[in-house]
C-alpha cells in the first residue's frame, strides 16, 4: 500500500528530525519546528516554547559525542484535523567522559499543514539521563 502524500510528508519530517539530532544539527531541528511549537517533557510544569526547547536540544547535543535512535515502532496518524506520529524508540547516546545511556522513549509529534512540527509530547524516565549529568 502506497502512503498518502500527507503520510509521506509526516514520515519525511520524522526521519529528518531524528537524523538531525543524531548528526548534532540543531539548526536543522530548528528549521523543522514551527515558531509557536509547544514541547512537553517529564518533570515540566508547563509546555516549553521554541526557545526553551531548542536550549534543551542544544544541551543534549553538546553533552554527547554520539547519538542513535533505535526505532521500535512508529505509527502515523492522518486525521481530518490533526496529523503526526507516535514513536517508541531507544535513544542511545555517549557522553564526553564515555558514559552511555539507553533511554526508552515514547513521543507524540503533531505536524501542521505547513509540514512543521507544532507539538511534541515526550515520555521517558528522567533518571535515564542521569549519567550525562555527572
Amino acid at each position: 500500500m502506497t502512503p498518502s502524500p500527507d503520510t509521506s510528508a509526516v514520515i519525511d519530517v520524522a526521519d529528518r528530525l531524528f537524523t538531525a539530532i543524531e548528526n548534532g544539527d540543531g539548526a536543522a531541528v530548528n528549521s523543522l519546528w514551527s515558531a509557536d511549537i509547544a514541547v512537553w517533557r517529564p518533570g515540566a510544569r508547563r509546555d516549553d516554547d521554541k526557545e526553551r526547547a531548542l536550549r534543551v536540544i542544544d544541551w543534549f547535543i553538546g553533552a554527547t559525542t554520539e547519538r542513535r535512535y533505535e526505532i521500535l515502532d512508529r505509527q502515523v496518524f492522518d486525521g481530518p484535523t490533526v496529523r503526526g506520529f507516535v514513536q517508541q524508540h531507544i535513544l542511545h547516546a555517549t557522553g564526553h567522559a564515555g558514559q552511555s545511556i539507553s533511554l526508552r522513549v515514547c513521543i507524540v509529534i503533531k505536524v501542521g499543514p505547513d509540514n512543521l512540527i507544532n507539538r511534541i509530547d515526550e515520555y521517558f524516565d528522567p533518571a535515564g539521563i542521569g549519567p550525562l549529568l555527572d
